[in-house]
């Protein structure tokens, strides 16, 4: 009778069956994404969320105005965009301004403005009117489609393998529910894998091109602000990694990463800065208050709706996944990877966990980031171990990794 890790070397053993498993893998994830595409196909756009009405204005205006569409006064819906989209949806005051949800006046500018940050009306401007959501979420869903794919095809061994399909068909099939939740998520979602590989090689490729990774990354996080400003948490990790390692070592590589890091960041950023400058009269105000600025409070309420939320499961895998990158990861360069990955996911959680308001999608962002993070780094790292397979003989101890930081 043999072991389950004598069955895997045995299966491992047999190219031609993970070939014909990995080929099987990318129908699956075919069959996922055809589904997708067949029910996006029949989305609405006018489905009486708000954010959904802002979000088309904002496209509307850069349509209209080109990157003067970054000044969203309602004073400049002369052509009545806005006013006809809310009373399409059965809007009570669709002709009152002073009502126009998702809109604030900012005292500065006495203007009143969209609070959103212009990215997302920016990638539905991308499309002709009246057809915008479908084809931004049906590239989206191309894109995490193709990373799924890498992923497999990346994946030596039938264990890696088996992790690889596992996530790319969780990741496409999100990208449906609770994607769908806002528009902003679609554009978040493919930069998050897209974050998450530049991240993984990083460590996993170490001394290959580092800084030109490290501003990559940077840049990435920085332009997540811009299709939801809460995703300017994203970073938080980041610069706790960087910002420890140079305190603890005061090395100029870590000095120079971490600036890299930080300028690279700041680039990311200027859409959100231009915008807020032209809306709100400082680049560093935006137009968001209300619930969205309140003080950090632990509400049970909010705690216990994402315990029963789809978004739990998906928290405990990648708290699992993040020890187990820790556990047995093939070297050092990993391992310090998984000591960033596990201060990203604290600090994100522990700011929406305190954050008075609840949706389905809040913490997808982070989760996204840290399990694509999770995977490449275990189907790009090198050697028989694989990363996550690897004997704990065969990656530093503890006290050797720190060794290694030190160098």
């Amino acid at each position: 009778m043999l072991s389950p890790g004598e069955l895997l070397k045995h299966l491992d053993g047999r190219p031609a069956l993970v070939r014909y498993l990995r080929m099987a893998c990318y129908l699956f994830c075919s069959l996922i994404l055809l589904s997708n595409v067949w029910t996006i196909s029949g989305w609405n756009e006018s489905r009486g969320v708000y954010d959904d009405i802002c979000y088309l204005r904002q496209a509307h205006l850069f349509q209209r105005f080109g990157v003067g569409g970054l000044d969203t006064d309602i004073a400049r819906d002369d052509d009545h965009y806005l006013a006809s989209k809310l009373k399409e949806i059965g809007f009570s005051d669709w002709n009152d301004a002073a009502r126009a949800p998702c809109h604030s006046l900012t005292e500065a500018t006495q203007k009143r403005v969209m609070t959103p940050p212009p990215g997302t009306g920016f990638s539905l401007a991308l499309f002709p009117a009246g057809f915008q959501v479908i084809p931004l979420y049906l590239l989206a869903n191309f894109t995490i489609f193709g990373f799924a794919v890498f992923g497999v095809s990346r994946a030596r061994g039938l264990a890696l393998l088996t992790l690889a399909a596992f996530f790319g068909y969780t990741a496409i099939y999100l990208m449906i529910n609770p994607t769908k939740a806002s528009y902003s998520m679609a554009p978040t979602m493919v930069v998050c894998a897209l974050a998450g590989l530049f991240t993984a090689r990083l460590f996993v490729d170490e001394g290959r091109r580092r800084l030109l990774m490290v501003a990559a990354v940077g840049v990435l996080l920085g332009l997540s602000a811009s299709f939801r400003i809460a995703n300017v948490v994203l970073s938080a990790g980041y610069f706790l990694f960087f910002g420890l390692s140079f305190l603890i070592w005061r090395t100029r590589e870590t000095f120079v990463s971490g600036l890299a890091l930080g300028l690279s960041f700041l680039v990311g950023l200027l859409p959100v800065f231009a915008a807020n400058l032209v809306n709100s009269g400082n680049p560093l105000v935006s137009a968001y208050g209300g619930q969205d600025t309140a003080p950090r409070s632990l509400d049970p309420a909010v705690l216990l709706a994402y315990l029963r939320d789809t978004q739990f499961p998906l928290i405990v895998i990648a708290c699992v996944g993040t020890a187990l990158l820790w556990r047995f990861a093939g070297h050092g360069g990993v391992r310090k990877l998984a000591l960033l990955v596990a201060g990203n996911l604290a600090l994100n959680l522990a700011f929406f966990a305190t954050h008075p308001v609840f949706t389905q999608y809040y913490v997808i962002p982070i989760l996204m980031l840290s399990l694509w993070t999770l995977l490449f780094a275990a189907v790009l790292s090198r050697g028989p171990a694989q990363g996550f397979i690897a004997h704990e003989a065969d990656g530093p101890r503890p006290s050797e990794m720190l060794s290694r930081i030190s160098h």
